[in-house]
């Protein structure tokens, strides 16, 4: 959204992520429906909730986090130069 100069819309997105984080962070780390969802079974991989492969769901934050920082810096230079 930032490249196509929405930042409104840019910002809104970076703030529901953020919401997001926030709400991991508060809950140590894990969503707080993992637990909704693992009293419907009793498979405990890192993808038993989620649609990604395992290899990916056990690095969601690893790989996601650093991207998220990415976008965040880009549109604030992109913010910063267009503005």
């Amino acid at each position: 959204m930032a490249w196509i100069g929405d930042f409104r819309a840019a910002f809104m997105l970076i703030a529901v992520v953020a919401v997001e984080c926030a709400v991991l962070a508060l809950n140590g780390g894990e969503c707080p429906l993992q637990r909704v969802a693992a009293r419907y079974t009793s498979d405990r991989r890192p993808n038993f909730d989620i649609y990604l492969p395992q290899w990916l769901a056990g690095r969601t934050k690893i790989i996601f986090g650093p991207l998220y920082a990415f976008g965040l810096i880009a549109t604030l230079a992109l913010w910063w130069m267009r503005g």
